[in-house]
């Protein structure tokens, strides 16, 4: 060929004719190169499409998931008169409903329960359907079955309330001083998703039946929300720049269609960016076994690379022909994964339809698609360039001695040159395809250095097991020249494996530690009972009847009340709060009401970083005590000032102390507490917690809720289940993520012991012809897999303890314990795949005769 000038169309014609025809004879050793490949992309593909299918739904349903264009959220007043006549005015309907948490009490069956309490004027809904249960009374209007009829009110409620009360349609509910008849369940509220965290399941009333229920006092924590229907031509941009303009100083907090489900959408862009690296880490550890086999395929077409080479072939038609069929592979394994990926929204729209506002749609979405295919091209090229240069380097001499004789030199520079680039694009799209940058930039560098990590220790590994003395039993002796000697699979077990379960053992052991915090630790300090809207002139009598059922000895934590108070932060140190910009993370001060206090002693669990503490009988300038993560937050120190609106009046305090918080201590704690003197008589409720003896608790819950309705309970056994149910999601979620990688590195395990095949079978067959024993070598090879799948093992255990410990303390901010088990499971799972991949691979290489093998290969 190099005889004759062919031109480039010819040669790459002749290149893809050439590779067809090796093909031919089969996918044998690109199984795993193709399982590797498509597994990935359809990891990253299925990610990317079913977030983009709810992200989608999300903005297409925006209105509904709103309840209107524009949402203005107050908490403990209502509009005034002004701001109704502007917002009617510049409407062209508007909507008011409001929120607050109350007790239920079934009057057939006395049961009682904690009911988020939803009370709605005629328009709601603005938008979507409130869907109703059943199908007779969900044709009647809304407002007719809230209406006051036969001296009940109407209600709708939540099938799990129901349960819980074990009433009926047409059972009789108390809630406040009022009874309301049920009259139908929800089985979809529209809106559902845009309210956020909910402590109880929901009843819906009207807003004349709330006016008459006794629940609302000054300083009950009632949450209004105003739904504006505005004309398709409004531009909300301007719109909301004229309310601003218009009231510059209101508290309220505005948001429009464009930010529906606000805590949906940020939760599912997270998860789908966390999974998508999690999937781009399967994948390059896929890379790993693409490598493997590209190599295992070229060592078994070493005589067919020779005698090309001795033919006349040059180093470029090696690479071309070689290339095209690993291409062609590649192509075909990425469209497969793209097939797999997209198909994740169908497969997966019935599990989701129950935990998001919106079901992702059967529909190709571009975007995720052509990523994932970018991905899985640069990591195949990344991976496969350094076999196929090598190969194309060697001369035909050598490849001719590669069966006794591997030569594993490194290629030229620029093919090192192009795997790097490579990897770096692969790591520059990670970054810059999401929006939380320091995190992917930390995850992609703990998997890189992860892998590189690994590779060290392999070629550690090699290294020192060649400088080993030589043992006495031949089968030890053997195995330990197996880890060392030319074409040693050492480095592609360790790799394949040692990530996968690193990954898994770090998320085992946080889970873990997880699990011994909430079930072991906090039910045994969290009080039996929070206590939520005393009002002033109820908190004598409450706490009386309260302590009457506190056990002798309880300690002086048994009973806790505190006043509780609302109110946005308006200004800090003289500037407006919406021209601030906070630290990141601490957004969430400035956003909307925060919880107040005043006290007149320290809080149990928080400790005076900076400043001073005030007199017990404290009477001068206003004063404010802040927690010290949000003055880091919004840069305030001792002797500046914060400005909070409270009912509409600015309040200024100048801070006297900084304070570190203890919040897993289970009491009231806040970030900002005032003296005991300045709001004292502002409109305030209280706040109590309430510890008594387990076996107690039912018959506080039912005198308590029934002497004082209108007061709020939460019970904390409540609270732990549905915290032990979100755990057991939680751990699932885990697994999964944690056995994508796995699988992963499975099939590369698989490729690395396939890649080797053809050595441990010259291997078998030279020791044979020398009088070994079968069961000889079979101790040999086994005694080298058990050896790795111990080192690997050891280091998912070191590696993942290690990143867990991190996670734990510093972001979770917990107590650290370390897991035996999951620890132990790592070990085991790397002993057992290595070994029982390595028997199996021992086994076939000792069933070839040495007759028939040295007949083919002579």
């Amino acid at each position: 060929m190099n005889q004759i000038a062919i031109s480039p169309m010819n040669r790459w014609g002749l290149w893809a004719r050439f590779a067809r025809r090796e093909l031919r004879g089969g996918l044998r050793g690109f199984r795993v190169f193709v399982a590797c490949l498509t597994l990935g992309v359809a990891a990253i593909a299925a990610v990317g499409t079913v977030t983009t299918g709810i992200l989608e739904g999300l903005d297409e349903k925006g209105r509904a998931l709103l309840g209107g264009d524009v949402e203005l959220r107050l908490t403990q007043r209502e509009l005034t008169e002004d701001e109704r006549q502007f917002l009617e005015a510049n409407s062209i309907d508007l909507a008011a409903m409001a929120r607050l948490r109350g007790m239920a009490r079934a009057e057939r069956t006395d049961r009682r329960s904690l009911s988020e309490v939803k009370a709605v004027d005629a328009l709601y809904p603005l938008y979507g359907e409130l869907e109703l249960e059943p199908t007779e009374n969900a044709r009647r209007p809304l407002a007719d079955l809230l209406s006051r009829q036969d001296a009940a009110w109407g209600a709708v409620v939540d099938p799990l309330l129901a349960r819980r009360l074990g009433v009926t349609l047409g059972d009789m509910l108390r809630i406040g001083v009022i009874d309301v008849q049920i009259r139908g369940f929800i089985k979809k509220e529209p809106d559902r998703s845009n309210e956020g965290f909910q402590l109880g399941p929901a009843t819906i009333i009207s807003r004349d039946a709330l006016d008459a229920s006794g629940l609302v006092q000054p300083g009950s924590l009632v949450r209004h929300h105003y739904r504006v229907s505005l004309s398709p031509e409004t531009d909300l941009a301007t719109w909301k720049s004229d309310l601003e303009k218009a009231f510059p100083n209101a508290s309220w907090r505005v948001r429009d269609r464009n930010g529906a489900a606000p805590g949906v959408r940020r939760f599912v862009e997270q998860i789908g960016q966390f999974l998508t690296l999690v999937g781009l880490t399967a994948l390059l550890v896929g890379g790993v076994g693409v490598g493997n086999a590209v190599r295992g395929y070229l060592d078994n077409k070493t005589r067919t690379i020779a005698t090309f080479k001795v033919l006349g072939a040059e180093g470029a038609d090696i690479l071309g022909i070689y290339f095209a069929q690993i291409a062609a592979l590649a192509v075909l394994s990425i469209i497969a994964g793209l097939l797999l990926g997209s198909l994740a929204p169908l497969g997966l729209s019935g599990a989701l339809s129950d935990q998001i506002p919106v079901t992702p749609e059967f529909k190709f979405y571009p975007l995720a698609l052509f990523s994932a295919a970018l991905y899985g091209a640069l990591i195949t090229f990344a991976f496969t360039i350094w076999p196929l240069g090598r190969a194309r380097d060697l001369p035909a001499a050598r490849l001719f001695r590669a069966q006794s004789a591997p030569d594993y030199r490194r290629p030229r520079w620029l093919y090192v040159g192009l795997a790097g680039a490579s990897i770096a694009l692969v790591i520059i799209f990670a970054i810059l395809f999401t929006t939380h940058k320091p995190i992917a930039l930390g995850f992609v560098a703990a998997a890189a250095g992860t892998l590189l990590l690994l590779r060290g220790v392999a070629a550690l590994i090699v290294w020192g097991a060649g400088r080993l003395p030589r043992l006495r039993r031949p089968s030890l002796r053997m195995a330990v020249a197996n880890l060392h000697r030319p074409g040693n699979a050492t480095a592609a077990i360790v790799t394949s494996l040692g990530l996968g379960l690193s990954l898994f053992a770090t998320l085992a052991a946080v889970e873990a530690n997880l699990s011994r915090q909430v079930a072991e630790q906090l039910p045994q300090d969290a009080p039996s009972f929070f206590f939520v809207d005393i009002q002033r002139d109820q908190i004598s009598s409450f706490e009386g009847a309260a302590k009457a059922y506190i056990a002798e000895g309880s300690g002086p934590r048994a009973w806790v009340s505190v006043p509780s108070l609302r109110g946005p932060i308006s200004r800090v140190n003289d500037v407006d709060a919406s021209k601030v910009t906070p630290a990141e993370g601490y957004g969430w001060v400035l956003r909307g009401d925060r919880g107040l206090t005043f006290a007149s002693e320290i809080p149990q669990g928080n400790i005076i970083t900076q400043g001073d503490w005030w007199p017990a009988d404290y009477q001068g300038e206003p004063l404010v005590s802040i927690g010290q993560g949000v003055a880091e937050g919004l840069a305030l120190t001792v002797g500046d000032t914060l400005t909070v609106n409270i009912l509409g009046r600015d309040i200024t305090a100048r801070v006297a102390s900084l304070r570190s918080i203890d919040w897993g201590s289970w009491g009231f704690n806040f970030s900002i507490i005032f003296d005991p003197n300045t709001l004292k008589s502002a409109p305030h409720t209280f706040m109590a917690s309430l510890s008594v003896p387990q076996d107690r608790q039912d018959d506080v819950y039912d005198q308590l809720t029934e002497a004082y309705p209108a007061i709020t309970v939460v019970r904390m056994q409540d609270v732990f289940t549905s915290l032990a149910s979100l755990l057991a999601q939680i751990s699932a979620a885990v697994r999964v993520t944690a056995m994508v990688t796995i699988i992963s590195g499975i099939f590369v395990l698989g490729g690395a012991i396939a890649a080797g095949h053809q050595a441990r079978v010259y291997d078998a067959v030279i020791l044979k012809i020398l009088g070994a024993e079968r069961i000889a070598i079979i101790r040999a090879l086994i005694a080298e897999y058990a050896c790795l799948g111990l080192i690997v093992g050891g280091l998912a255990l070191l590696l993942g303890t290690g990143a867990a410990y991190v996670v734990v303390t510093e972001v979770l901010e917990i107590d650290w314990q370390l897991p035996i088990s999951p620890m132990l499971t790592a070990v085991s799972v790397a002993f057992a795949l290595t070994l029982g991949f390595g028997f199996v691979g021992t086994w076939r290489a000792l069933g070839v005769r040495p007759n028939q093998y040295l007949s083919t290969t002579a």
